[in-house]
Formats: C-alpha cells, structure tokens, sequence
C-alpha cells in the first residue's frame, strides 16, 4: 500500500463516507469545481455532483444554520471552512443553536464543521488560528484535532458518523507535510480515545496536532541525553480522555503539557486543572505549560517562531522537570 498525505487522507474518509452514505453531503466556500482552498473536496464535485457538493456564499452563519436544518431531516453535512478562524462567524449558531438542539427539542445535529487551521506557515493573525479552546465548554459539541495521516482519515469517518455536532480542526502545517499507509477496510478511530505516541518513563508530554510532532522532536533529543519521554497525543479534544490522561500521569509523574494556541484560556489549563484534581497524590514536580505567546500571531517568520511553540522550547521545559 502506497503512502497518502494527511490532506489526502481526509479526502479518502470523505469520500468513503459519501460513497457509503447517500445523506453525506458537502458544503462550503468554493468546495465544488475549484476543490477548496487547499483542495481538500477536489474531485469531488465531479465525482458526486451539483447536489451533494455545494458552493456556498461566504456566510460562516448561514452555511452552519443550513447544514443544521439539514441535518434535522436525515442528512450528513460536511461543512467546510475556508479557514477555520472565520468559525467564530459561526459561533452563535454553534452554540446557541446546534450545541443545544438535542437538548431543547430532541433535533438530531450530525453536522461536521471543519477545515485548515493553525500556524508555522506564515500566515499572519487571520489565517492561523487555533480557536478549539473557545468551544471547549460548549456541552453538545465534540472537538476532534488529528496529527496524523491515519487518524485524519479514521476520525473524519468516525465524525461523520457521529449523532453530535463535530468540530474538526486540520492543521495546515501537515495537509502535505505528513504521510501514512491506511490500514485496510473500514478504517474508523472512534472519538474521544488518546493514543500513546511514544512510550517514556522519566516525564510525559500531553500534546495535541501539529505539536505532537515538535513534542516526538523533542523527546529524540532528549533520549540521548537519557531523559525518557512518553508523548501523549489527545487526538479528540471533547471530550477528553481523561483515563489515558491519569494513567500516564502515575506512569511518569511529571507532565509538560504543549499546544499551539495561547497559554492563557488554552486547552492546557483544563488538563492541568484534571490532573490537579483526579492525580495530584502521584506528581513529583508542578505541571508545566508550553504554548504560543498571548499575541496576535505575527506575519514576519522570525517573529511567528517567537511566538508559536518550538521544539527547542519543549526540551527547555522538559530538562527543567527532569531535574525538579
């Protein structure tokens, strides 16, 4: 079996789904002839037709409340952001109104929002966002944010299915940068299940997307150094997977947690609150943060590596809780 991009990948799991299902469709800014932005749906227009891949005015709220109203009469839709930091358009419509659907009036949501986020690609503030924290205490929402090729394609296909709203956040440092053989058959990995990326004694790493590979850096580098590191890729973000969480916590009982998005209200103070909650008795030194800067990101590469997480700033951080 060939490798695939982690692009390509999602692509596969979207067309799977829509060749298995007759009420998956798509929908988003450009998404038809012109394959979106970073031609994630190219082919698929072809493929499937005026019908079941729509191009959409650019209106982040109406695409949602559509995709909404569809989904209460049976159907599957994919939404497509042209850039996942123009979700916030959406959001009121996201949480006000397909978070609580169920809910309110027993309206079933599957809707899946997704599409290119974060930074390291000069993109500048308004392309490289990563605003998962902002849904993050949005009950009715889950939040699913891969790292790699395989898993793109299994939770793609593992959110479409799903019975919940789904936000799905691609990071576009790795649509083409990272590749992977897809295992055979139906390949679906089920949401809300973290996976052990590297085993480790000594401290581990709870990490997520692009920084998961920053994180495996690291722990290379750190390994001659005879530090050893367990890196722990979340995978989904709501919910967490808080068993895996503890369980590595008692494994090293030091925890450096990494994420790209800023430090203040950013995924890494819930983890750390969790920890502090469900497994204090088992640290060894105070759980430390690495994360962007509370900045907007600049557009300038040198200043954007300033800002965002870089693989020397997690050794820096690991060396210090090696030697709390």
């Amino acid at each position: 079996m060939s490798e695939i991009t982690f692009l390509e990948a999602i692509r596969e799991g979207i067309t799977e789904e829509m060749e298995r299902d007759e009420n998956v469709f798509c929908l988003g800014e450009d998404i038809g002839a012109f394959g979106g932005a970073f031609k994630v749906t190219d082919g698929l227009h072809a493929r499937f037709g005026d019908s079941r891949v729509i191009d959409t005015p650019i209106a982040e709220a109406g695409i949602v409340g559509a995709a909404a109203g569809a989904a209460h009469y049976g159907m599957r839709p994919v939404v497509e952001m042209q850039f996942i930091d123009f979700v916030s358009c959406a959001y009121d419509m996201l949480t006000n109104y397909v978070a609580t659907a169920r809910y309110r009036a027993f309206l079933p949501c599957p809707i899946v929002v997704r599409g290119p986020s974060g930074g390291y690609v000069r993109g500048g503030p308004f392309h490289s966002q990563n605003p998962e924290a902002a849904f993050l205490h949005t009950p009715g929402l889950k939040i699913a944010y891969p790292a790699t090729a395989e898993d793109a394609k299994g939770m793609i296909k593992a959110a479409i299915r799903d019975d919940d709203p789904v936000l799905f956040f691609e990071h576009k440092y790795l649509y083409r940068r990272i590749k992977g053989t897809m295992p055979p058959g139906d390949h679906v990995v089920p949401l809300g299940v973290a996976r052990t990326a590297r085993e480790g004694t000594h401290l581990s790493i709870i990490t997520y997307a692009a920084t998961v590979w920053k994180s495996l850096e690291a722990a290379e580098l750190l390994a001659a150094e005879g530090i050893s590191v367990e890196v722990i890729d979340l995978r989904t973000l709501l919910p967490l997977d808080d068993s895996a969480i503890v369980a590595t916590v008692k494994k090293t009982n030091r925890v450096l947690v990494v994420h790209e998005d800023t430090v203040t209200g950013g995924v890494g103070g819930e983890i750390t609150a969790r920890i502090n909650e469900l497994c204090f008795e088992w640290l060894d030194a105070p759980v430390r943060r690495v994360a962007a800067h509370d900045v907007p990101l600049p557009y300038a590469p040198p200043l954007e590596d300033f800002v965002l997480p870089q693989t020397s700033d997690i050794v820096r951080a690991c060396r210090w809780l090696a030697a709390y």
